[in-house]
């Protein structure tokens, strides 16, 4: 037995996904991380088994109905876990901001700054005092009526309605009406009404054109439908909308993502005319602080914002330096160009998870243990020494740190070092070494010692020379201020800077209109799909195929099965329990909602009819079960399938599982997907190629595959332009385009421009000492 107060968390027996049984021992109290390749098995044990097992017995303490419904998600398999505190996670993988959500929202700096206008705010003359709810834009007190909060106002116009004015309404004049049976409807309705249906639209009078777009009227007439050769129809009662009333009402009511999408096609939107973006009431603006509006101040970048800040009577002093001491982690994590009424939505992941790291350095907890994923992920060089700092202090004030890590700075300043491999998936899933870091070096199988301990200097490549040039600008957007900037065609491109420099701003302005892009491929960090519904195999194409091949067994055959039983999206196949989804939603009142197994086919997405039938002896369920590189063994001889896999590999992502959820993808794994999906294309004449930080989320072993293949793809004829912090990335570059020197206001210029060598020269530049010791190995 080990004593209440044991100083290690021990793990005894862990098997969760690729892990092999693993025992392991880690001290409290330090700074741990967990390294090895993508898909060793890391995060399997930091946040599969370790984080899973501290929520699971904070769940055992909770109501017994709650607990009822928390055991359908199942504990990690592992034998055994003691020594382990309560746990709080701050993980990649984002929820889905609203568009109400900011960083003053997740930071909770906007309650602070809300309170500091309530209590201490200047108020006009005879002006009563506001509550701090009347200073959010998110509540009935302090909304803007006219925008409800929301800063912006939908219209839409005729032109965007009817883009075809030649054609008649029977013939489809009214492009923003719905489809199918609905838009017949409204067309039969409109000709019940008297007006005339087949007509081209630029010959109705005007006054007829306005009323069928833009009333408000919703009128009830009896419709005699034209009888069909084949069906009787009644009469019925059909109620007339407009055109505008139905975008409105799909756009603001619709829970369906692709309605609402079609729906805003019809909508310009524009800051609303009575706050002008600021979406508060004119009560909330007429008080200031420092001579500012509420609205003016949560605009500011926050690092501008904290020198603001100067209270005056006692109630704004305690309040102005409680926002400060919030604000300052911010700032210190590089996050200081943001500011408060920055959306969510727009933030990367990485922004996300430093702002949650920033708020815990507040919180006061102690005795916990934090488990992040990835914390330096999109981060500069220059902010990753303060992102270490930052978590020594959180180890400081009584915590445990464990954290998943690829950036060997973040490595380096561990006390811990957990490395798990030696490769990926089935090659993966032991611990290789525990234990103070600078004693890896003599683990022999450890792919991360080769590169902790061996800095030798970039290999000495032969710059491309370019074919063109194309010239971007000038840009006016966001921190750019009419930069107009020259990417190099023919060779391989690096971007860098800083966090919010304004690197993303500047390649999301290349587009195929600009003259020598040719074809362009722009490869994001957007999941590729929002449900466990959408899957590797599905996103690629693959799964097409795979299901052609187990619809031409004898089996299927004999049975009548043709390619649709084999879909786990259509009924038919699939198990009708979980509709072919594998899980269950299930609905906590005070959590989010979460996924378990499905109890009907125990997650296999099939029904046992079609699990019947196999292929090389595996059902299609134990085909999707298959990792892309046992799938690449299984299916060698379908060339077709075959393609599809090596381009999977070829990036990098031998480990995933064909069937594994887009909900259980990183960014970057979601981007390397998309990367592979493109390369098994055949590609046709020039293509440029934009990546932004491709290299997220992959261990330094994983970055020489992906650049192998980037380069190849250069060395083939095409562009590759990508955002980038990894200094062994850039310093293989051919061209290097670096903004800054700072984020925000301080940044958005080009500060240098030119090779690898001539860049790392450059004095202004936040890059160039750490591109210099990559390319000089110091």
């Amino acid at each position: 037995m080990h004593s209440p107060h044991d100083p290690y968390v021990r793990v005894r027996g862990a098997r969760e996904h690729n892990l092999k049984g693993v025992d392991v021992d880690i001290p409290r109290d330090v700074l741990a991380v967990f390294s090895g390749v993508s898909g060793s098995g890391k995060s399997s044990l930091a946040f599969g088994t370790i984080y899973a097992e501290a929520q699971r017995r904070y769940f055992e303490s909770v109501a017994p109905y709650a607990r009822r419904l928390i055991h359908q998600v199942g504990a990690p398999e592992v034998g055994e876990i003691t020594g382990l505190p309560p746990a709080v996670s701050l993980q990649q993988r984002r929820s889905a901001p609203t568009s109400r959500s900011s960083v003053g929202t997740v930071t909770n700096l906007s309650n602070s700054l809300r309170m500091l206008f309530s209590r201490a705010g200047d108020y006009p003359p005879g002006a009563e005092r506001l509550d701090s709810d009347a200073f959010s834009p998110n509540t009935a007190a302090g909304a803007c009526p006219e925008c409800h909060g929301l800063g912006q106002v939908h219209r839409t116009t005729e032109e965007l309605l009817v883009p075809d004015p030649s054609l008649s309404i029977r013939d489809g004049a009214i492009a923003a009406w719905p489809g199918a049976w609905q838009g017949k409807n409204l067309r039969d309705v409109l000709d019940a009404l008297g007006y005339d249906v087949d007509r081209p639209w630029r010959e109705l009078p005007a006054e007829q054109r306005r009323w069928i777009l833009f009333t408000q009227e919703q009128p009830v007439v009896t419709v005699h439908p034209v009888r069909d050769a084949d069906r009787i129809q009644r009469p019925y009662q059909g109620t007339y909308t407009s055109a505008h009333r139905y975008v409105m009402k799909t756009f603001s009511d619709s829970k369906s993502p692709t309605l609402r999408a079609k729906a805003e096609r019809f909508l310009t939107s524009a800051p609303c005319p009575a706050c002008h973006g600021s979406r508060l009431r004119p009560e909330a603006l007429a008080v200031t602080f420092a001579g500012r509006t509420i609205a003016e101040l949560a605009a500011m970048p926050l690092a501008e914002l904290a020198g603001v800040l100067q209270g005056t009577s006692e109630a704004a002093r305690v309040l102005t330096e409680d926002l400060k001491s919030r604000i300052a982690p911010v700032v210190e994590l590089g996050l200081g160009y943001l500011g408060l009424d920055r959306a969510a939505p727009t933030l990367s992941a990485g922004e996300l998870q430093r702002l949650r790291l920033a708020t815990q350095l507040r919180s006061g907890l102690f005795g916990v243990v934090y488990v992040l994923d990835e914390p330096s992920a999109g981060l500069h060089p220059a902010d990753t020494e303060a992102l270490v700092g930052v978590l020594a202090r959180l180890k400081a004030a009584g915590n445990s740190v464990f954290v998943v890590e690829h950036h060997l700075d973040v490595v380096r300043g561990a006390d811990w070092l957990v490395d798990v491999g030696p490769r990926a998936g089935e090659h993966g899933g032991r611990v290789l070494y525990s234990g103070p870091v600078a004693q890896l070096a003599s683990v022999a199988e450890s792919a991360t010692a080769r590169f902790l301990f061996g800095r030798s200097p970039a290999p000495v490549r032969e710059v491309r020379s370019p074919s063109g040039r194309l010239r971007v600008g000038p840009v006016t957007r966001h921190n750019l201020r009419g930069l107009t900037a020259e990417f190099p065609l023919g060779v391989f491109t690096a971007v860098t800077g800083v966090s919010g420099s304004g690197k993303s701003t500047l390649i999301g302005e290349i587009t195929e209109e600009l003259d020598g892009v040719g074809r362009l491929v722009s490869v994001d960090q957007k999941p590729i799909g929002r449900t466990p519904r959408s899957n590797l195999a599905t996103y690629t194409g693959l799964f097409d195929v795979v299901r052609k091949v187990f619809a031409a067994t004898d089996q299927a055959r004999e049975r009548g099965h043709g390619v649709g039983r084999f879909s786990f999206n259509v009924a038919g196949g699939r198990c009708e329990t979980c509709q072919g989804e594998g899980f269950v939603t299930v609905e906590l009142l005070f959590l989010p909602s979460t996924y378990a197994p499905c109890p009907g086919c125990g997650g296999a997405r099939y029904n046992p009819e079609t699990l019947e039938v196999t292929y090389r002896g595996r059902s299609i369920a134990q085909v999707l079960d298959l990792t892309v590189e046992g799938a690449a063994e299984f299916f060698a001889d379908t060339p077709a399938v075959a393609r599809s896999l090596d381009a999977l590999l070829d990036v990098g992502l031998g480990y995933l599982r064909l069937g594994q959820p887009a909900t259980e993808l990183s960014g970057g794994e979601a981007q390397r997907i998309k990367l592979a999906s493109e390369l098994q294309r055949g590609r046709r004449g020039h293509t440029l190629y934009l990546l932004d930080e491709p290299t997220t989320g992959l261990h330094p072993a994983d970055v020489e595959v992906l650049m192998r293949r980037l380069h190849g793809l250069v060395d083939a004829g095409h562009t590759v332009v990508v955002v980038e912090h990894d200094m062994a990335v850039v310093a293989g570059a051919d061209w290097v385009i670096d903004l800054g020197p700072g984020g925000g206001d301080a940044g958005g210029r080009i500060v240098a421009a030119g090779s690898p060598r001539e860049v790392a020269r450059t004095r202004e530049s936040a890059t160039a000492p750490y591109l210099r010791r990559a390319l000089t190995g110091t």
